[in-house]
């Protein structure tokens, strides 16, 4: 069964909306960790519009799991990477007027500057993933930067109109995977992934790890966190692929 890295980016937005110090996301970090997630991710924006410098140090120092710091190749974010160290970093691309992360990085186009930003968070000892589009380019280009993982942006597929777009996006996935594992990259998944649409994504060999963070803060909205990560978590072994016969 693939992993379960929790967002909770969202709780931050809930916390930022009064400018307050509630609701806490390190807080929800440990009810995310109590409900059984595999790992704590969070994104430090150039504009800080939700977690904070201290979100990310106190994260450090209290999170039991796997921390993956999500950022953009800007030298002050890579910097803030390599004095906290988290356990991986993940490259974004970042908009500041987007409301969420749109689409992958592109890593071929902005090729040095990523290589850069990998060899510096390497030096750091913090493993690098790109997230990218499942596209053969952006996956070679990343292995050829140093990237030990890519996360593929499941977006499309949870965004698809009719079937013929769940179709190609689903097939675009898997040869993602495979070409991802043939480079000896980690495959990993996210963006747009909820309780209702998760399971065919769940379903598919080859993915690692899910970092999935809106609709899970939504429901602990409603249960709390760690009921909404168990049921998360029970989708996924619900889901999970079937072990092949011999």
């Amino acid at each position: 069964m693939a992993r379960l890295g929790v967002n909770i980016d969202h709780v931050a937005t809930v916390r930022q909306a009064r400018r307050t110090d509630e609701p806490d996301p390190v807080w929800a970090a440990v009810e995310a960790e109590l409900g059984g997630a595999d790992g704590i991710t969070v994104h430090l924006r150039e504009d800080r519009r939700h977690i904070a410098d201290r979100d990310v140090v106190l994260l450090r120092q209290t999170v039991g799991v796997k921390l993956n710091l999500e950022m953009s190749v800007a030298d002050e974010i890579v910097n803030i990477a390599r004095e906290v160290q988290p356990d991986q970093a993940t490259l974004v691309p970042e908009r500041r007027e987007e409301l969420t992360t749109e689409g992958g990085l592109d890593v071929v186009r902005h090729r040095d500057r990523v290589r850069d930003a990998v060899s510096r968070l390497h030096e750091a000892g913090i493993v690098v993933s790109a997230f990218i589009e499942p596209v053969a380019d952006q996956i070679r280009a990343s292995r050829d930067v140093g990237c030990e993982a890519v996360e593929l942006w499941t977006g499309a597929y949870a965004h698809a109109a009719d079937a013929e777009a769940f179709e190609k996006a689903v097939n675009d996935l898997q040869a993602g995977i495979e070409l991802g594992h043939s480079l000896g990259l980690d495959v990993h998944g996210g963006h747009g992934l909820t309780y209702r649409n998760v399971g065919p994504i769940a379903s598919m060999r080859g993915f690692s790890e899910f970092n999935i963070g809106h609709s899970v803060v939504s429901r602990a909205v409603l249960v709390g966190m760690r009921e909404a990560v168990r049921q998360m978590k029970a989708l996924l072994e619900r889901y999970k692929p079937r072990e092949t016969g011999s």
